[in-house]
């Protein structure tokens, strides 16, 4: 059986973490700072290193890469939009919105993974942004390892045709559809409306386009999936954006928000736990600023270890 969980999560350490002007026309998650940024960035750093001993103390393998003062890369605190790693060896580099964002790609952060993980093949689709097709990683993509499923919501950052290449050369079936906020935008990122972990998926349902409900449902429960469904207010408390992880013991943890945490209603927890163990950090600057949260923070390692 293929393996959901990843093996290790790397981190990126903040050097300028702040509002990102260039990502909020599409991120409605994202509010304007009403403190200073230096303020904001440091923040920012006590949420990131508290949450980053929170996953070790869980005894979670934690890759922490220190980002660089130049460029000033004010989202790189998400590196789960520039790579995803496969278990065959595989590094896929990836295509970005925002044109701040796309100095967040790093070679030398994949050399450092080949210290410790067989990353043998690098599949580089990021010149795609020159001409505007964007597929910005796990955010755009919510992977099913499993299942062998690649759920995407339709957004500006997500471009349908990138998807369906990428799902032929992975071997994975693509599931598209449309998904809005309850102001009818296009939700952004696949990920901050959905979470699938080995045995559940967390769903905002009532997010997907009518049309769109059923066939989502039915690939979730066809793969095994409990359902757990969260309606809008939870959502915008991150509480779509989570992601199983597994320790060095064997044991998998959901992490989350402590703002997603805390919306959840005491069957929806009760759901999620006969499945894993909850981790639960506080990441309040991040999320309200960064309009990204818990999931968006880590990027899984699916690599071979050496």
């Amino acid at each position: 059986m293929s393996r959901h969980t990843p093996n290790a999560v790397l981190m990126m350490r903040p050097a300028a973490f702040g509002y990102n002007i260039e990502t909020a026309a599409s991120n409605t998650f994202q509010f304007t700072p009403d403190i200073e940024h230096k303020e904001i960035h440091q923040k920012a750093l006590q949420e990131f290193d508290k949450m980053v001993d929170e996953l070790r103390s869980k005894h979670v393998e934690v890759i922490v890469i220190e980002d660089t003062a130049i460029p000033v890369t004010p989202d790189a605190i998400f590196p789960n939009n520039w790579f995803t790693t496969h278990g065959d060896g595989e590094v896929i580099l990836y295509p970005m919105e925002a044109s701040n964002r796309r100095s967040e790609r790093r070679r030398d952060v994949i050399d450092q993974l080949k210290l410790t993980h067989e990353a043998s093949l690098l599949h580089d689709i990021s010149a795609n942004e020159l001409e505007g097709k964007y597929l910005e990683g796990t955010g755009s993509i919510v992977f099913d390892h499993v299942g062998k499923k690649a759920y995407a919501c339709r957004s500006s950052r997500t471009d349908l045709q990138l998807l369906i290449d990428l799902c032929k050369k992975l071997r994975y079936e693509p599931v598209i559809f449309t998904a809005t906020d309850a102001q009818g935008m296009h939700i952004y990122h696949t990920n901050v409306m959905m979470c699938v972990g080995t045995d559940i998926a967390v769903v905002c349902i009532e997010s997907i386009a009518e049309e769109d409900q059923e066939r989502v449902i039915d690939q979730l429960q066809m793969d095994g999936k409990q359902l757990i469904a969260i309606g809008y207010e939870q959502m915008n408390a991150f509480a779509g954006n989570m992601l199983e992880v597994e320790n060095t013991n064997g044991e998998r943890f959901l992490t989350m928000s402590k703002s997603a945490f805390q919306s959840l209603v005491n069957g929806q927890i009760n759901a999620i736990t006969k499945s894993v163990d909850i981790i639960e950090v506080s990441i309040p600057t991040i999320e309200q600023y960064g309009g990204g949260g818990v999931r968006c923070m880590m990027a899984g390692i699916h690599l071979p270890k050496k």
